[in-house]
């Protein structure tokens, strides 16, 4: 890429960061006015007190504009525009009255089908059978059904982590900062452009969404962040004609991903729904052993930082590198938990047997 085509990377993130900046103060207003606010009334929530929850109209309308201004509007990037306008118009209507969860999903699907629809496919994956002389596969017709469960399977990982002040807007930061470095790194110029457009939005909404935050990006701004990454992370890393295109994004977004399937697979095995709300994300967990606010969010940038930069790497390394180092991630990341669930356990069985001991103490 040449300094001119740094430069408007550069240009672009900034004029996106400036109106995110500038449009959130009245999108709070405006949020106060029509009821999206976000009200304490139940133990998943970590503040005490109604905050707007409308933030993620300014991070959305920051990006339109900007890419407006410097894209060239082609049929994969307008069928993703459009299909961002689907989101954000339910997450608005979802910030106001709180949509169940089953049409929802099935909107969500609709706003897929149009970069679906535009050519925005996971049409090729590597081929596994090492006996193969092939080392790539073609999807064929499953490549719709399987881009549109990546697209609202992420639109939704997104939205699952949006439990703390600033944690949702930096996770996405990070892997858009991923991509970013990755589309340059292969000279993908467009997805560059479009991510420096997303990252440079983010940003710019940051400083209020900062514990203790002012307003939140709600349902809006999570699913518009997660489809748009999502789509962008097909444009971007599925198309990479190698054995780790198919492993970067998953370890780009390795800690929505995990977070969302872990908590599925724990209501499933609960008999609850797997979209049914509860208090047992990475984030509450984190809560629960002791950390604050801040320091949970900061352990979350930071595994989110080292997978992104893992996937940065892997895409300069050989694939036997890039295997291992996956196998690593993958490794750490189940002792993580288990670490995290022991130590949560311990602090449980305490705090029984210090109320066991005080209602003993009560009755003599």
């Amino acid at each position: 890429m040449s300094a001119a085509a740094y430069f408007n990377l550069f240009l672009a993130f900034l004029v996106a960061a400036l109106l995110a900046f500038v449009l959130t103060p009245p999108v709070k207003t405006l949020a106060g006015r029509i009821g999206a606010v976000d009200v304490p009334k139940d133990a998943r929530r970590m503040h005490h007190v109604p905050i707007p929850r409308l933030g993620g109209l300014a991070i959305f309308l920051s990006f339109l504009l900007t890419t407006l201004l410097f894209c060239e509007i082609t049929a994969e990037l307008r069928g993703m525009l459009l299909g961002a306008v689907v989101i954000v118009v339910l997450g608005i209507v979802d910030d106001i009255v709180a949509l169940p969860a089953k049409p929802k999903f099935l909107v969500q699907i609709v706003a897929a089908l149009f970069p679906v629809m535009s050519g925005v496919r996971v049409s090729v994956l590597t081929n596994f059978n090492f006996f193969s002389e092939n080392p790539y596969m073609s999807l064929g017709v499953l490549s719709i059904p399987l881009t549109i469960i990546w697209i609202v399977g992420m639109t939704n990982a997104v939205n699952f982590i949006d439990g703390l002040d600033g944690l949702a807007v930096g996770v996405s930061s990070i892997g858009t900062f991923s991509i970013l470095a990755i589309a340059v790194l292969v000279s993908e110029r467009d997805v560059a452009l479009i991510a420096a457009i997303l990252c440079g939005a983010c940003m710019g909404f940051f400083p209020y969404n900062l514990n203790p935050a002012k307003i939140f990006m709600g349902d809006t701004g999570a699913t518009f962040l997660g489809f748009t990454l999502a789509v962008l992370s097909i444009q971007g890393l599925f198309k990479m004609y190698a054995v780790i295109s198919f492993f970067v994004p998953f370890l780009i977004f390795g800690l929505p991903i995990f977070d969302t399937a872990f908590a599925m697979l724990r209501r499933i095995l609960a008999g609850k729904s797997p979209m049914e709300a509860d208090r047992g994300h990475l984030h509450h967990r984190l809560i629960d052993m002791g950390f604050s606010q801040k320091q949970a969010v900061a352990i979350m940038y930071v595994v989110s930082a080292i997978l992104g930069l893992s996937a940065v790497l892997l895409t300069t390394t050989t694939v036997a590198r890039a295997l291992l180092g996956i196998s690593c991630a993958v490794v750490l990341a189940v002792c993580a938990v288990k670490i995290m669930d022991d130590h949560r356990a311990a602090l449980l069985r305490a705090e029984h047997r210090q109320r066991g001991s005080q209602k003993e103490n009560r009755h003599e």
